[in-house]
């Protein structure tokens, strides 16, 4: 983790070199204030990264000394094929044009949607890819 947190501490000190040159320059209260929740929010991933880093064995990617075979093996779960997250978006589709349309449709659409959102949560719950 120790590369991530020098490219985000790098991200940084740029913003952090950038904020009060764009605040010079321009005057802009909005981007200024932007600019620096970016700086900050850079300095927070930097210092959990980096904290991290110190308290944890080095991953392959860490050690200098680290061959391809030794980042070999499981990477972890990745879920399968998921029609849920289509009719979730639907529905969102159906809300947000149901305040447009009259009010009736958004009542509709976040009815469909609690049960298309039920789905999606407990899909591993139930079906081929029961646990």
């Amino acid at each position: 983790m120790k590369s991530e947190a020098w490219i985000f501490g790098i991200c940084t000190a740029f913003f952090g070199l950038v904020t009060p040159s764009y605040w010079f320059i321009t005057g802009d209260p909005t981007g200024t204030s932007a600019l620096v929740m970016a700086t900050l929010l850079a300095l927070l991933v930097t210092f959990y990264l980096g904290f991290h880093a110190t308290r944890m064995e080095p991953r392959p990617e860490d050690r200098k000394d680290a061959e391809i075979a030794d980042g070999a093996g499981e990477l972890g779960f990745f879920p399968p094929y998921s029609w849920w997250p289509l009719w979730c978006g639907m529905t969102a589709a159906t809300v947000v044009l149901g305040v447009v349309i009259g009010w009736w449709l958004v009542v509709i659409g976040a009815g469909i949607g609690f049960v298309a959102l039920s789905g999606w949560i407990f899909e591993y719950y139930r079906g081929e890819h029961a646990h």
